[in-house]
């Protein structure tokens, strides 16, 4: 398998950083290092911005908000820092944090610097492609399912995030919050997830219980040996890692996860190699994850419509702030024909009763 190790680009115009002010930050910390400090950005992703900075021969990863952010809770730096901080203790594949920082007179928002770890990312493929074999592609299916069932049977009160959220009514809290989401960020005339958002508040089960859960889980946000890509060397990205239902977390993955069957408008929103031959169906994903954790995951049409319907918000809200001019950044020019096909593909999934 040819697939290099998740690189760097110059920053992007605009995403620029004060070097001199975050190089003083950096000496703070560091002052046995030496050397200049270099910076250059992983140009994936599309929420918080993550950039490699390279002090002399020491690198280290820094996470900070988007510019012209406007939903300050979803961008919440010092609680991403806390949750790595303890989790990283009992959990090897979250990243080490080094240090946090809330004075905003350095780089205009707060920011955490964390360990970098080295790995490759298989993010979505042409259809009728594949980075891997079918054997491959399966095991690496497998060992998705079977991380994120870890992470849910971890001792999160052990681990000192006994605190971290109220699982308590948490499903409700999240159709609420994600409706009221896509009212804030709305453009265009979208039907289909219209209906979707309607039709949650209907449908929802009992609360499964509570676990530490990650609520952005997905291929391209894991990182994997270069040698051996069924073995997952970091889990990335913990912004929106809270206590809540694990069922709802395995909902939100299920939303990333295409089929090559799908409809030829929902490919495009393939964020890993979900649908090459091979890999495991949404059925067969839920299937392991209930093998693994010893439960049975009930009102699986529901959480599989959530995770789409949250997907779709998600892209809403990074699609608003580039046609209200908070960014300029052109991948996110047409993510609004994203939104949609969730939304049609959330349809489509309840009109067949299956996901």
């Amino acid at each position: 398998m040819k697939v290099a190790i998740d690189g760097t680009a110059p920053v992007r115009s605009g995403e620029e950083l004060p070097i001199e002010r975050l190089e003083a930050c950096l000496r703070q910390q560091f002052p046995d290092v030496a050397g200049s400090l270099t910076v250059e950005q992983f140009p994936h992703g599309h929420s918080n911005l993550t950039y490699l900075l390279r002090l002399g021969e020491h690198e280290m990863v820094m996470r900070r908000p988007p510019f012209g952010n406007q939903v300050k809770s979803a961008h919440d730096m010092g609680r991403e820092y806390r949750v790595l901080s303890k989790l990283s203790a009992v959990y090897p594949p979250a990243p080490r944090p080094y240090f946090y920082c809330e004075d905003e007179s350095v780089l205009g928002a707060p920011f955490y610097v964390m360990e970098r770890r080295k790995g490759i990312v298989l993010r979505r493929v042409a259809p009728g492609t594949s980075p891997v074999d079918t054997d491959t592609a399966r095991r690496l299916g497998i060992s998705l399912v079977d991380n994120l069932a870890r992470l849910h049977m971890l001792d999160y009160k052990a681990a000192g995030l006994g605190d971290l959220g109220k699982p308590e009514g948490y499903v409700t809290r999240q159709v609420s919050g994600w409706i009221n989401r896509w009212g804030a960020a709305r453009t265009d005339d979208l039907p289909s997830v219209e209906r979707i958002g309607a039709w949650l508040p209907e449908h929802m089960p009992r609360e499964s219980g509570a676990a530490l859960i990650h609520n952005d889980y997905k291929f391209d946000n894991l990182l994997l040996d270069a040698n051996d890509p069924t073995k997952i060397v970091a889990v990335l990205d913990w912004e929106m890692a809270t206590v809540g239902d694990p069922f709802m977390d395995l909902g939100s993955t299920l939303g990333y996860w295409v089929e090559a069957t799908d409809a030829p408008a929902f490919q495009p929103v393939a964020t890993g190699p979900s649908n090459v031959p091979g890999n495991l169906t949404r059925r067969e994903v839920v299937d392991r994850y209930a093998e693994v954790t010893g439960r049975s995951v009930p009102d699986v049409l529901f959480y599989y419509c959530f995770g789409l319907y949250k997907m779709a918000v998600i892209l809403q809200q990074i699609y608003a702030r580039y046609v209200r001019g908070h960014t300029k950044d052109p991948r996110f020019a047409r993510l609004n024909t994203w939104v949609e096909a969730l939304g049609q593909q959330a349809e489509r999934s309840l009109e067949a009763g299956k996901i």
